[in-house]
C-alpha cells in the first residue's frame, strides 16, 4: 500500500512542479483563443474550464485507464513506475503540448501541425495514419459496448441492434455542436469514471485487500518481457498518441491559454490516478498477477471489471461497472469519429458551420465504421497499441520541432525530445519483437530499437545546433 500512496504523491507533485516547468517553457499568454476568434457555434465554442477538463478527461480516457491498467498489472507492481513517471514526464507533456500548439494554430489537428513543423510528407502520412487510427478506435468502441449490452438485455435485442443504436448516437454526437451532447453528457460520465475509481480505492482500503509493494521483477505469467511490452500495454494511463487527436478538439473550446495546464496536463495526470487505482485493484482482488491474468483470459476485460467491482462494492459496484464499461468506450468512440471529421474537413477545406458539409463527411465516415464492425478485429486491434504509441512518438517530435523553431532558449526542447526518443525506442523494439510484428528475438530487437532512437536524437542535436532561422 505504501508504494501506491507514494505513487499518488508523485503524481500530485508532478502536476504542481513539473507541470509548471512545462507551462513555463510553452509560455501561455493573454491572446484570444480560437474559441472566440473562430467561434462558429459548432466546434469552436467557449466552454467553462471545469467542463473542458471533464470533456478532455473522457475524450482521452474511456476504458483505457481501466483495461490497459489491468493488463499492465500482470507485469507486477513495477507498472506503478511506468504510470507515474510516464504520465508526468511524457504523457502530460504530450497532451499539453499537442493541445496548446493546436490552440496557437487555430485548433489545427496533429496532422496539420505535423505538416507545419515536419514537412508536407509528414502531413499527408499523419492525415492517413490519424484517420485510420480514429476509424479503428471508433469502430471497436462500437462493437465492445454493443456486445456487452446484448448480453445484458433480452435476446431480441441483439448485438446488431445495439450497433445500430450506438451508430445513430455517433451520427448525432459527430454532427451536432460540441456543447449539445458531448458538453452535457461527458461531465456526467466523467464523474462516473472518477466515482468508479474512488470506489475501488475505498474497497481496497476498507475491504482488507493487500496491494503488493513495488518490485522491479517481471511477474507476467506468460513471460512477456517488461521492455517493451509493458510500455505499450499501458498507454492511456501513461502516454497515448490517441490523445494528440483529442486535445485539438478541446483546444477549440478553452477560454484562455493559461488554463491549458489545468485542462490538458491535469486531465492526463487524473487519468493516471485512475489507472493506478485499477492496476492496484486488479492485483489486490485476485491476489497475484497470475490470478489476474487468468481472470482476464477467462472473463475478458469487461468481465474482470465487473468481477472486481461487484466483489469490492457489491450491487452498487456492479451498476457502476456496467455503466462504466458501456458509457466510457462510447464516449471515446464518438469523439474519435468527431476528430476524424475535423481532420477530413481540413483536407477537403469544407467549412463545418454548415450542416450540409458536416453530413458530407460524417455519413460516409460512419458508413465505413458500420462496414468495419462486421470484420474480425482480433488481429487488426493488435496493431492499435503499437500504432497508438507510434503516434505519441511522432506527436512529441512535432512538439520538439515547434520549440526549436519558436523558442530562443531551444535547449528547453529537451522536455519533449527526451520522451520522444524514449517512445521511438519503445515503438521500434515492439514492432520488431511482437508476434503481430516481425517476431524477432530480443538480441536483435533491443539494439536496433536503441540505434533507431539514438539516430533520431542525434538528428535532433544537429538541428539544435543550427541557427533558428535555418530550421
Amino acid at each position: 500500500m505504501i508504494s501506491l500512496l507514494l505513487s499518488f504523491a508523485v503524481l500530485i507533485t508532478g502536476y504542481f512542479v513539473y507541470g509548471r516547468i512545462v507551462e513555463k517553457v510553452f509560455a501561455p499568454d493573454d491572446r484570444e483563443t480560437p474559441a472566440y476568434t473562430k467561434n462558429d457555434g459548432v466546434d469552436f465554442i467557449p466552454m467553462p474550464t471545469w467542463k473542458a477538463y471533464l470533456v478532455q478527461l473522457l475524450n482521452i480516457a474511456g476504458t483505457g485507464p481501466i483495461f490497459g491498467a489491468l493488463m499492465g498489472a500482470c507485469f507486477g507492481p513495477v507498472v506503478f513506475l511506468w504510470i507515474i513517471f510516464g504520465s508526468v514526464l511524457a504523457g502530460g507533456v504530450h497532451d499539453y503540448m499537442s493541445g496548446m500548439i493546436s490552440e496557437r494554430h487555430d485548433g489545427a489537428s496533429i496532422a496539420e501541425l505535423s505538416g507545419i513543423y515536419l514537412g508536407s510528407a509528414a502531413k499527408w502520412f499523419m492525415r492517413a495514419f490519424s484517420v485510420l487510427l480514429l476509424l479503428l478506435t471508433g469502430t471497436v468502441f462500437v462493437t465492445s459496448p454493443a456486445a456487452l449490452l446484448a448480453r445484458l438485455t433480452p435476446d431480441v435485442l441483439s448485438g446488431t441492434f445495439w450497433i445500430v443504436i450506438i451508430l445513430v448516437y455517433y451520427v448525432l454526437a459527430t454532427l451536432l455542436p460540441i456543447d449539445k451532447i458531448i458538453g452535457k453528457l461527458y461531465p456526467v460520465f466523467g464523474a462516473v469514471l472518477i466515482i468508479m475509481a474512488a470506489g475501488i480505492l475505498g474497497g481496497i482500503v476498507f475491504g482488507g485487500y493487500t496491494v503488493p509493494e513495488l518490485r522491479l521483477a517481471d511477474l507476467h505469467p506468460d513471460g512477456l518481457p517488461i521492455w517493451p511490452f509493458m510500455f505499450v500495454t499501458v498507454a492511456c494511463g501513461a502516454i497515448s498518441g490517441f490523445h494528440a487527436t483529442q486535445s485539438p478538439m478541446v483546444a477549440k473550446c478553452i477560454k484562455s491559454e493559461k488554463l491549458g495546464r489545468r485542462v490538458f496536463y491535469g486531465a492526463m495526470l487524473s487519468e493516471s490516478v485512475i489507472a493506478l487505482v485499477w492496476a492496484a485493484g486488479g492485483v489486490a482482488f485476485y491476489g497475484a498477477t497470475g490470478g489476474l491474468s487468468s481472470a482476464l483470459a477467462e472473463l475478458g476485460q469487461s468481465g474482470a471489471v465487473y468481477d472486481i467491482s461487484t466483489g469490492m462494492l457489491g450491487k452498487a459496484g456492479g451498476v457502476l461497472a456496467i455503466v462504466g464499461v458501456i458509457a466510457c468506450p462510447i464516449t471515446s468512440g464518438d469523439t474519435a469519429f468527431r476528430s476524424a471529421r475535423l481532420i477530413l474537413a481540413e483536407i477537403t477545406k469544407l467549412e463545418q458551420k454548415k450542416i450540409r458539409n458536416r453530413l458530407l463527411i460524417t455519413l460516409p465516415l460512419l458508413a465505413a465504421g458500420a462496414v468495419l464492425t462486421q470484420l474480425d478485429f482480433n488481429v487488426l486491434w493488435r496493431y492499435f497499441s503499437w500504432s497508438n504509441q507510434t503516434l505519441a512518438m511522432i506527436s512529441l517530435w512535432v512538439a520538439t520541432a515547434y520549440l526549436l523553431k519558436t523558442h530562443e532558449r531551444r535547449l528547453t526542447s529537451l522536455i519533449t525530445a527526451l520522451p520522444a526518443a524514449f517512445m521511438s525506442a519503445v515503438s521500434m523494439t515492439y514492432i520488431l519483437m511482437a508476434n503481430e510484428g516481425f517476431g524477432l528475438a530480443a538480441r536483435i530487437a533491443y539494439p536496433v530499437g536503441a540505434v533507431f532512437a539514438a539516430l533520431l536524437f542525434a538528428y535532433y542535436i544537429l538541428r539544435l545546433r543550427m541557427p533558428r532561422n535555418r530550421i
